[in-house]
């Protein structure tokens, strides 16, 4: 594998605003379970083995099955998730996969289920943040260390 750059040390100051989004999400609403379910969801459809490999470990450090994390890219097969979280990985989805748009039906489903704007605003957030750290992590082939 070629070595590539590593924007953490060549770049530090975009490493600190990436981390801001981060600090953010730490103070939010959001569980640490929709987070992480979020994280995952998104790295999976992005290709991240770097970001799979932290989230799905970390995910388990709140608690989240091996099951659940299993069947999260086959999530609409299961009765395994809640409304909420149904609607927090349609939403993920969709806003992963942007060139296809968020359909108004996604939105509204995800509003109605979350009841709360500054939550749906959070998950938003957080559904940006990983994709922009999937492509850092993609971009610069950071590969997960096996355990």
């Amino acid at each position: 594998m070629d070595n590539r750059i590593n924007i953490s040390q060549l770049e530090p100051e975009a490493y600190k605003i990436m981390y801001a989004f981060e600090k953010y999400l730490s103070t939010s609403k959001l569980t640490p379970i929709h987070k992480e379910l979020i994280k995952i969801r998104a790295s999976q459809i992005n290709g991240c083995a770097f970001c799979i490999n932290m989230h799905t470990k970390d995910a388990r450090k709140y608690g989240e099955t091996e099951q659940r994390i299993y069947a999260l890219n086959a999530w609409r097969d299961t009765n395994f998730f809640s409304e909420a979280e149904k609607a927090i990985l349609a939403l993920t989805e969709e806003m992963t996969l942007i060139p296809n748009h968020v359909s108004d039906v996604t939105y509204e489903n995800a509003r109605k289920a979350l009841n709360d704007d500054n939550y749906l605003a959070q998950v938003m957030v957080a559904i940006i943040t990983i994709n922009s750290w999937n492509r850092i992590a993609i971009a610069t082939k950071m590969m997960p260390e096996q355990d």
